[in-house]
């Protein structure tokens, strides 16, 4: 799947039950205790969030209002009380969904699965694309990371494009070379290699992520 999920809950068993069980469903999970830690799982960027409503020092009510304008992505309520003004309070904080302590796990594979489809299917009407929290915009030819936009000159959004498209297929430099520039462009594919070492140093500095990867002898490829 690929997707990652962050399990936010006070509760340790909770936690280590949820993450043995989407970790057998082929997530990758992050798990988390309190505020502080969400804040700092955010920038491992999960694509769905599990978020407890009663949390240490502050609520998941709140601490949603607050993160919101830093993620996209679907966050589910976890609580074992729920209330018609629990949930307006929550839908007004930026929260997608509830499910209500105790649940089941096919619950809860049911609901992540569904709102996951949702988000994709909207990310890609929109012409957006997201990845470990990285935000291709496609029509907007832009690239931002929880909401920061990374600027890129016009060849390296091409660049960023075309392997954004062709994502899990590995093409050499010439290759790249002909179907970005153009098979009667002046120059040679090594400007390929410079302008991919320049859209990786921009990436990692703000996400500290590799997401175009190099196959030996081969070429480049974005990572899946």
């Amino acid at each position: 799947m690929g997707y990652r999920i962050l399990v936010a809950d006070d509760e340790e068993l909770l936690r280590e039950v949820v993450s043995e069980h989407l970790t057998r469903e082929g997530y990758t999970v992050f798990l988390a205790s309190d505020a502080g830690e969400v804040r700092s799982r955010l920038a491992l960027g999960p694509d769905l969030i599990l978020l407890d409503i009663s949390m240490p020092g502050k609520d998941g009510l709140e601490l949603c209002g607050e993160i919101r304008d830093r993620v996209g992505c679907p966050i589910i309520f976890l609580t074992a009380r729920i209330t018609e003004q629990d949930k307006i309070r929550g839908f007004e904080a930026g929260g997608d969904d509830y499910i209500t302590k105790p649940f089941s796990l096919s619950e809860l594979s049911a609901r992540i699965a569904a709102h996951l489809r949702r988000d994709e299917r909207q990310r890609r009407s929109s012409g957006a694309l997201s990845f470990r929290g990285l935000t291709v915009d496609l029509a907007g030819r832009q690239v931002s990371w929880q909401g920061e936009e990374i600027r890129f000159s016009k060849r390296e959004f091409d660049i960023i494009e075309f392997l954004v498209m062709n994502r899990g297929q590995i093409f050499d430099r010439e290759r790249m070379y002909e179907l970005i520039w153009g098979i009667d462009a002046e120059g040679d594919s090594g400007v390929i290699k410079e302008h991919v070492r320049k859209i990786r140093g921009k990436l990692l500095e703000v996400t500290g992520q590799e997401y175009i990867e190099t196959v030996w002898g081969m070429g480049y490829r974005w990572k899946r």
